[in-house]
């Protein structure tokens, strides 16, 4: 346990006279340990319902510095998972509850909030999870390299466009990269929740890269510097895993 010392001024009157002395105190300072304590992605679990937790890939501190374990364990362990509860009791007992996320996504009333929210913060949060892994970042390569190129000009200009939309975000909501219904990349936004697969997607499409830019995912980190969480996103973002799923979103064209 580390100490530290304080030294504490006291005066008293002695004869009339002020005589100063000093008292040395040692308090106990919490251990690294005691301070920040996580637990265990894998013992995080939903309640019987439909859709299961998506297992964390990594363990929570697996993404330090660029996302603290703090951070990721509050934000896997309570908001995903309060997500996913939520929407299992929303669709308890109707003809959604046996869909794929992706159809009720398709299906569901938009002006149900319940289901609406709770659904996806469940798809959202379960993509962005699998767009990041440790020892990441660099750049896309074959065909989703290929893609990006084609369609933005460069991965530079693309990187800039993304960094720019997300940065611009107003309130809580989420950066996509997707594929459109032609085939073709684009960057878009969502308030809240919603995503490009919901009825109201002003830009529809399939997402293959999401940016939580909800507060919860980056203030204990970056407080309100929204830009050095999305210039540290960058580092981490699983490129080999958003090329699977452009591939995958490329074939249902």
């Amino acid at each position: 346990m580390k100490r530290i010392v304080f030294l504490l001024l006291f005066t008293s009157l002695l004869s009339c006279n002020k005589k100063k002395y000093t008292e040395v105190v040692e308090v106990p300072l919490p251990t690294a340990q005691e301070k920040v304590s996580v637990g265990i992605p894998d013992d995080v679990k939903a309640d019987d319902g439909s859709f299961l937790l998506d297992k964390l890939p990594y363990n929570y501190d697996a993404l330090s510095p660029n996302i603290s374990a703090l951070t990721l364990e509050m934000h896997y362990s309570k908001h995903y998972l309060a997500y996913t509860n939520n929407l299992n009791k929303a669709i308890a007992g109707t003809p959604l509850e046996n869909l794929t996320i992706e159809e009720v996504l398709h299906q569901l009333d938009i002006n149900d909030p319940n289901v609406r929210n709770n659904a996806g913060g469940f798809y959202n949060h379960s993509l962005y999870w699998k767009c990041m892994a440790p020892k990441n970042g660099g750049q896309p390569t074959d065909s989703l390299a290929e893609a990006i190129t084609r369609d933005f000009g460069s991965f530079e200009d693309f990187k800039t466009l993304f960094k720019e939309e997300a940065t611009k975000q107003f309130g809580s909501g989420w950066t996509w990269l997707i594929v459109d219904r032609s085939g073709k990349l684009q960057v878009t936004n969502t308030q809240n929740q919603d995503n490009p697969l919901m009825r109201n997607a002003l830009m529809p499409g399939t997402p293959i890269l999401a940016l939580d830019d909800w507060e919860h995912a980056y203030y204990l980190d970056y407080q309100y510097k929204r830009k050095n969480y999305i210039d540290a996103f960058f580092t981490i973002i699983n490129w080999k895993q958003v090329g699977e799923n452009y591939d995958a979103a490329i074939k249902t064209k």
